[in-house]
């Protein structure tokens, strides 16, 4: 953006609706000089504007935006830093603050956010390929290679778990946080980044150019058999362009090895494309069967979504929900819900009930503005209340900060599912089966530091003892895990016991270890797993002892209880 606001027409009508806020502000600056500021007994010209205009009507967009003009230019003059204004940020964060009265989910994006958004929805972004995080040795912060990913730069370049980044372009990365690290990476596509690293095989530094490219970031990341006859389909990141296209995909590969019922992953969903959640629907429900209504102002917007698939997949289904699955992934719990489809397993979800239109503006900039909202098919609204103008509360009030202890009660008017079952709108989706996840302590999260550097010194064979769990192959991606892949045993775990004891650092942990040994186990397999098969197949570690999923296998059999009930009720309608 320029000195001037170039976002006419859209931006004039947006700025109508923060006329409120410009009246505040300038009622108090006015209410401030008459109070006595101005010390000198003189007139000041910051608020002596002639032939000042009377208060404008909050349809009167001109007004509203002469009203900004005039309180930049105020801005420019008379404030202490004026010649030192960030115009893209005044501008950015007076949009944000008129979408933010709107709903918390009305967005501004400027040119390059815009960008980044429109490449995630292609379920890919710019960069090396490579996942980083901070590990601490005493006050010695540093950033690791976590993993690298299939086909992408980093993994041709020779980069592997461990490899420490000393350097980016010639700037050193020691005590940087792995968010800025990551950001000093990235780039445009085809742009060359040099990075200094020191090799977690050889202990040698040498300095790897790297050329930056779209790196994929799959939808549907995983699908495999983790019981027998039980697929699960890992469908965490996001519905995107290619979502139903990979669900599909994935249902044929697990199909074609013996499923007999589905485990259906959204948790951690933050959503999407409509069109993608009603895809994804489809591919359970049959032709005919609801899957969302939308309405939107007066009218406008308001469309009916049902499948259109003659011959589903009749897989006993149970998904998986928590409080950051929202949106589209919200859309086809509901509807699996409300038709009796699937058993709904994990915690209430987050509550997000609106659809928003993305809106290209001149420059590149973009909004996301909401145009509609949704009803799942017995008529719930599931969006939570936001009147309170929090945006802070609003969003954590159903994550992190929601009560764990009140998942299970219901919120907002009943409705009913198909076979009669009673379901509540007004925030989320309620779990027909409600349990906790599986969360780290403490002191468990204060261990993550010699786990990872212990995992290190396993995997480039410098721990007597566990040489054959040295990784020294190129990485084998896709690996569906097997329990004879990296077993846990008392050799494991007393070689970290001694490796804790044995560094003054970490050496007060010892006494915590043994009534943490399963936690540790896990995560030793699970780094291991990562460093021989990257993350995707190391993922398999954690799930596979996963309470929540645990719990989503044990009620299969409920599940198909459950949609042959509905079968039978939709037959025997008139």
């Amino acid at each position: 953006m320029k000195n001037k606001f170039s976002l006419a027409p859209v931006a004039l009508i947006l700025f109508s609706l923060v006329v409120p806020a410009f009246v505040f502000a300038q009622q108090k600056r006015d209410q401030s000089n008459s109070s006595g500021s101005n010390t000198t007994g003189k007139t000041s010209s910051a608020t002596a504007v002639p032939g000042r205009r009377p208060r404008r009507t909050p349809g009167n967009t001109t007004a509203v935006a002469q009203d900004f003009t005039e309180a930049l230019s105020v801005v420019q003059e008379h404030y202490v830093d004026g010649n030192k204004i960030d115009f893209n940020a005044v501008y950015k964060s007076s949009i944000m603050g008129m979408l933010r009265v709107l709903d918390p989910h009305s967005n501004y994006f400027d040119r390059e956010e815009f960008e980044d958004m429109k490449t995630d929805q292609r379920s890919e972004y710019l960069g090396i390929g490579a996942s980083i995080q901070n590990y601490s040795i005493g006050d010695s912060m540093d950033t690791y290679i976590a993993a690298t990913f299939q086909t992408a730069p980093a993994s041709r370049a020779g980069l592997r778990f461990g490899d420490r980044i000393d350097a980016v372009d010639g700037v050193s990365m020691h005590a940087k946080s792995s968010a800025e690290v990551r950001d000093k990476i990235r780039g445009p596509r085809g742009s060359h980044v040099k990075l200094l690293i020191t090799h977690a095989s050889t202990g040698k530094a040498d300095i790897v150019e790297i050329v930056r490219d779209a790196v994929a970031q799959p939808s549907v990341p995983d699908a495999y058999m983790i019981r027998p006859g039980v697929g699960y389909i890992d469908m965490t990141r996001g519905f995107n362009y290619d979502t139903a296209e990979m669900l599909q995909g994935a249902l044929d590969f697990l199909h074609a090895r013996g499923m007999n019922s589905l485990v259906l992953d959204l948790r951690n969903n933050p959503g999407g494309f409509l069109d993608q959640a009603v895809r994804v629907a489809e591919a359970f429900l049959p032709s005919g069967q609801l899957i969302l209504k939308q309405k939107g102002r007066d009218g406008l917007n308001d469309r009916t979504y049902e499948s259109r698939n003659p011959d589903p997949d009749r897989t006993p289904l149970v998904i998986l929900v928590n409080d950051f699955t929202a949106s589209a992934s919200e859309i086809v719990a509901g509807a699996m819900q409300d038709h009796d489809r699937a058993m709904i397993v994990g915690q209430t979800s987050f509550g997000k009930g609106l659809v928003q239109s993305i809106i290209p503006l001149d420059g590149g900039a973009g909004l996301t503005l909401t145009s509609a909202k949704y009803f799942t098919p017995s008529g719930r609204l599931i969006q939570r209340d936001y009147s309170d103008g929090g945006y802070y509360s609003y969003i954590y009030r159903g994550g992190t900060l929601r009560d764990k202890d009140d998942q299970s009660k219901p919120a907002g008017p009943a409705s009913r599912t198909d076979t009669g079952r009673p379901v509540y709108g007004g925030g989320g989706i309620t779990p027909d089966e409600v349990i906790k996840p599986q969360l780290f302590t403490t002191m468990q999260a204060r261990l993550r530091d010699p786990l990872f550097f212990f995992s290190r010194d396993v995997v480039t064979g410098r721990i007597p003892g566990l040489e054959k769990y040295k990784v020294d192959r190129a990485i084998e991606f896709a690996h569906v895990l097997d329990a004879t892949d990296y077993p846990m045993n008392d050799m494991v775990f007393n070689a970290f016991k001694d490796y804790v004891a044995k560094d003054a650092n970490w050496k007060t942990f010892t006494p915590v270890l043994d009534r943490n040994r399963s936690f540790l186990e896990q995560q030793i397999r699970f780094q291991l797993a990562t460093a021989a098969y990257g993350t995707v197949s190391a993922v398999q570690v954690l799930t596979k002892e996963d309470p929540q999923i645990a719990k989503a296998i044990e009620v299969v059999p409920r599940a198909r209880d459950l949609a042959m009930a509905a079968t039978r009720a939709r037959m025997q309608q008139p």
